[in-house]
């Protein structure tokens, strides 16, 4: 799923903004949300450290010491995949916006019209890109950071994120020529991802991704999947069920 973070100073705007955008994504069954907004650059960026963030709908004239073609620039030295649409009635800043790579820019006041147009250009061209999103369908699309495993259940394959389980009828063949080589199979029915690995039961050869989550390692997987945990990543090890 993919969240939508809003900055502007205008308080009416933002709410009007957030509004309109539900309505679309509804409108259109895009698998997304807003995930937070607020009239502060500070508590945005504050969020961003904590939560993950694929779409930033900011305004470049912010009330701050700072613009945000500064916030953008700021923020894509340590998200490259991160999509920025910026949201101005300051056309003159309209060169500056794409030289930080912006996918969009949006003249104030923006119609609903408008903003449908740019969130559908939005999700075909994350269908098409090589970023970190896995394609479902045309309208669904999983950041694969936040996958924890993969599971081969009958003919579907299910995704089971750090939020939701989506379901798709595909193979683990298909599915693995996309994914990057932090994606490991370790079972015949699962490949996980070792970067959401939290820690490891060997007596029981069970993978733990957090409280409530957990896969499983096949013997026949166990030897190249341990072989690459101990070369790649240090996690806690349980040898007692």
């Amino acid at each position: 799923m993919l969240n939508f973070v809003l900055c502007d100073d205008n308080l009416s705007f933002l709410n009007n903004l957030e509004k309109t955008l539900n309505k679309i994504i509804l409108k259109n069954d895009f698998n997304a949300k807003v995930g937070f907004k607020s009239t502060k650059i500070s508590e945005v960026l504050d969020y961003m450290r904590e939560n993950k963030a694929d779409v930033l709908f900011l305004d470049i004239q912010l009330k701050s010491d700072v613009n945000g073609i500064d916030i953008a620039e700021q923020i894509r030295s340590t998200n490259k995949n991160i999509y920025f649409i910026f949201t101005t009635g300051h056309l003159e800043y309209a060169f500056l916006a794409f030289q930080v790579k912006a996918f969009d820019y949006l003249p104030k006041p923006i119609t609903s019209e408008r903003l449908e147009k740019t969130l559908i250009r939005l999700f075909d061209d994350i269908n098409f890109s090589t970023s970190n999103f896995i394609s479902l369908n045309s309208k669904t699309y999983i950041n694969q950071n936040d996958i924890y495993y993969i599971k081969r259940d009958g003919m579907k394959l299910v995704f089971k994120t750090n939020n939701k389980t989506y379901e798709t009828y595909s193979s683990f063949n298909k599915v693995s020529q996309k994914l990057p080589k932090n994606f490991v199979r370790c079972h015949k029915s699962y490949i996980a991802n070792v970067n959401n690995i939290s820690h490891i039961e060997t007596s029981t050869n069970t993978l733990f991704f957090d409280e409530n989550t957990k896969c499983y390692i096949g013997p026949k997987y166990k030897d190249n999947f341990m072989e690459v945990i101990n070369n790649g990543k240090n996690l806690d090890y349980a040898h007692n069920a």
